[in-house]
């Protein structure tokens, strides 16, 4: 890797810690039966891609997910469940982003959705007292840039709008899809696997 001229991070499963069977779990107790198969059943009606490209409101994303619950569950009721699978930051990585804002180039590309960033943003301020967004040069999220990840076409847009080359740009996510995406649009990449080699990233 060299030439780095910015340092694109994925949000969930590099920065903060996201654990999906929280939320499968969360459900399981709000009377949701057949958890897979309802949740494969949203993924072919591609309810969570609406929601997550800013298609849909929270509000009719949360009557969907209400519906698949027993009856008398209210929405807050479904929100904490959705938001379960969000954890926290480590200390570590914390330290991380303060010195590298300071420091370095970095922008966030995440596939996320209104509900998550809610509460990625109140798990941040129990670690820190600076703005998440501000340590970034820009912060792309699907439901705002009607973009996902992993088409090429995103990552290029994502280049154009911060005024760089792909080939100067790292970008670090935690899937293999999301990956090849972005080496298709000629991005330098790092393949995250729970902390191996990141932290040498840097030093």
């Amino acid at each position: 890797m060299k030439d780095i001229e910015l340092i694109l991070f994925d949000l969930g499963g590099v920065l903060i810690d996201i654990d999906y069977q929280a939320t499968e779990n969360a459900f399981i107790q709000l009377g949701t039966v057949d958890f897979q198969e309802k949740y494969t059943q949203f993924q072919q009606n591609q309810l969570f891609d609406l929601f997550e490209t800013g298609q849909i409101s929270a509000q009719h994303f949360i009557n969907k997910l209400l519906d698949a619950t027993r009856k008398g569950t209210s929405p807050n009721e479904v929100v904490h469940a959705w938001n379960a699978m969000i954890l926290s930051f480590s200390e570590k990585k914390v330290q991380l982003i303060l010195e590298l804002a300071k420091k370095q180039r970095i922008a966030l590309l995440s596939n996320t959705n209104e509900l998550h960033m809610v509460e990625v943003k109140r798990e941040w301020a129990k670690m820190s007292q600076v703005p998440f967004e501000s340590l970034f040069e820009k912060v792309f999220l699907s439901h705002e840039i009607k973009q996902r990840k992993p088409h090429p076409e995103t990552f290029v847009w994502v280049c154009e709008q911060l005024q760089v080359t792909p080939s100067t740009v790292l970008f670090i996510d935690d899937s293999p899809q999301h990956i090849s995406g972005a080496q298709e649009a000629g991005l330098q990449t790092f393949y995250y696997q729970k902390d191996a080699g990141f932290y040498a990233l840097f030093s």
